[in-house]
């Protein structure tokens, strides 16, 4: 029997539409107006009527159809177990730098998903290749004005980008920008970067020619390929020098001085692991204008720092409750690319409260080797072989460690407490979780 369209419902609000019609987690919704959904983008088009028909099975089999007089913006007041209805469309290229083929074995399943939805693309931010698009989906594209999509390009030359990518369908990049631009959809575009085949030259050409789709294009980050331990039968690459980043950072600000003087807008960002590879400061913050790329590490440094600032004028001046002679530090664990940013912020934090405590762990990733240095792709047995032994009062992790309570590794928060034997807190990775955490929950009068 073929499994009926639409979305598993996973909550209902209180005192809203749905709670009001009966509508409990579990239940489908299948239709809206007499079109199947396939998607919560679906739900959402569907439902903008004022008037409309929502079909629905429940649990026990039942089918429902309900009609609904409702505000045009009015929700119904549920989520969904998925925003996608009718399974996550698959990556079907094999590019030379996927970093999920260089995942070991053993960790969680979701991690092995290389998505490649438009979907997602348009309501998370998360970046797509083009090849998968049946005619349908372009036409709903445009039809549903889904905008903006982000798009990862790589290189604009055919050739180059059929084999970046592994598949004869990604030469055709260009055009199908072209299309999307002249419907009117905005295109957020990425490059990786990879030494000796699409820097230099073609990153030129690449850079030049998405410019010529501006505003269409509305912006371009380059980033580094990233590197695992775990590359064994895969095409050579390595990462870039620091003489090579310093390069593409000089070649980099005279593309976006012609760009802020042409379009008034910077149009092409670096990501924050160029600057800290070179050992260059990170650009004024207002240059990243209005972070179009920030899921892609482009600008969070910058960021990172503006808080600190600010926080750093509010902090009340008080000393720790603590004795300020504690030989036991608070530890703040990072991984090496942000090392400098935290110990930048404790640094800032104890010099403006005499006698609190930090010290900075920056953790070597063990699991994905030594160049793959971000906190979010650190394990739980990582942290633990890193602080094993170590004298703390507790261990405070960014919670951009953490994938629903849980380490790649699959460890929790308790489960690293228990191993190391002193206590472990996550908080948002910014300098206000910082603050927060310790001026509200440890620093007192």
């Amino acid at each position: 029997m073929k499994r009926p369209r639409g979305g598993i419902i996973a909550s209902v609000k209180p005192e809203s539409i749905a709670q009001e019609l009966g509508l409990q987690p579990g239940d489908r919704i299948t239709a809206i107006n007499g079109h199947p959904l396939e998607d919560y983008i679906d739900y959402r088009f569907h439902l903008a009527d004022p008037v409309v028909e929502v079909a629905v099975i429940k649990t026990n089999g039942e089918e429902w159809l309900l009609d609904i007089e409702k505000d045009p913006d009015d929700d119904l007041g549920v989520t969904f177990e998925s925003q996608v209805f009718d399974g996550i469309r698959v990556c079907r290229n094999r590019c030379l730098f996927c970093f999920v083929e260089q995942m070991p074995k053993g960790l969680r399943r979701p991690l092995y998903l290389k998505d490649d939805d438009y979907r997602l693309s348009f309501l998370h931010g998360n970046f797509i290749t083009l090849t998968n698009l049946s005619a349908a989906d372009w036409q709903r594209i445009k039809e549903q004005r889904l905008s903006p999509l982000y798009v990862s390009v790589h290189a604009v030359d055919p050739d180059l980008r059929a084999k970046l990518m592994g598949s004869p369908q990604a030469g055709q990049i260009l055009e199908q920008l072209q299309e999307l631009t002249a419907a009117g959809i905005s295109i957020h575009a990425q490059v990786v970067l990879c030494p000796g085949l699409n820097d230099g030259p073609q990153l030129e050409k690449t850079v030049q020619e998405l410019s010529q789709l501006w505003p269409g294009v509305r912006s371009l980050a380059v980033v580094p390929v990233g590197l695992t331990r775990h590359r064994a039968g895969l095409y050579p690459l390595r990462p870039f020098t620091k003489e090579e980043a310093r390069a593409i950072i000089r070649q980099a600000r005279l593309w976006q001085e012609d760009f802020r003087s042409r379009f008034g807008y910077t149009f092409l960002f670096l990501a924050d692991e160029f600057y800290i590879l070179a050992e260059e400061d990170f650009p004024p913050y207002e240059t990243y204008e209005d972070f179009p790329q920030w899921e892609n590490g482009v600008g969070l440094a910058a960021d990172f720092l503006r808080e600190l600032r600010e926080v750093t004028v509010t902090l009340p001046a008080v000393p720790p409750a603590e004795p300020a002679t504690s030989p036991e530090p608070w530890t703040l664990v990072t991984g090496r690319s942000a090392q400098g940013l935290i110990a930048e912020m404790a640094a800032v934090f104890q010099a403006k409260v005499p006698g609190l405590n930090l010290s900075v762990l920056a953790v070597e990733n063990r699991l994905f080797g030594p160049t793959v240095t971000v906190a979010g792709l650190l394990t739980g047995r990582d942290i633990e072989e890193a602080a094993k032994g170590r004298r703390s009062r507790a261990l405070i992790l960014p919670e951009v460690m953490l994938r629903e309570g849980r380490f790649l590794d699959d460890l929790t928060v308790d489960d690293l407490a228990r191993r190391l034997g002193i206590p472990v807190v996550a908080v948002p990775a910014q300098p206000r979780g910082l603050a927060d955490f310790l001026w509200q929950k440890r620093v007192k009068r």
